[in-house]
């Protein structure tokens, strides 16, 4: 087994993992979302936006983990320049955006509920802001590999 593939193998066990928890997550959040509604009747009405952005956020997460699986079997092909490596990558910056927004609808949902509770949002807000960051942070590698792959498909 050489390095190259080792390490794409390594990614993909990765890559599987990360699945398995979001999969995980999706199972558990209704169990959650209403043991929290039976905690807090009051608020019970933030239920229903909740797992919409939640589950919008697992799936968002889901396609690009599923693209990422795609562009490391493409790597280990030898298929690393090729137009469907540049699609699996437009689709994962996509799917970046999506979680980018869902985590900003989830933070203004989080601000109107400190608001009608009375209680500190900080916490999680900051969480938040933190998980745009790293999110932004993966477009933006996402953006440099797509310009050079583009222009090398144009070439070929």
């Amino acid at each position: 087994m050489n390095v190259k593939r080792g390490s794409t193998t390594f990614l993909k066990v990765i890559i599987i993992l990360a699945g398995i928890a979001v999969l995980a997550l999706c199972i558990r959040l209704p169990e959650i979302a209403v043991r929290d509604a039976r905690v807090h009747p009051d608020t019970a009405y933030f239920l229903i936006p909740f797992l919409i952005c939640a589950y919008g956020f697992c799936i968002a997460f889901s396609i690009a983990l599923y693209q990422g699986y795609k562009l490391l079997t493409y790597i280990e092909k030898n298929n690393a320049f090729s137009e469907l490596s540049l699609k699996s990558l437009k689709v994962i910056k996509k799917c970046v955006f999506t979680v980018i927004f869902l985590i900003l609808l989830g933070i203004v949902s989080l601000m109107v509920l400190a608001k009608t509770t009375g209680d500190d949002a900080a916490g999680p807000i900051s969480l938040s802001l933190m998980s745009i960051l790293a999110a932004s942070i993966i477009a933006a590698i996402v953006e440099v590999l797509q310009k050079p792959l583009k222009n090398i498909v144009e070439l070929n």
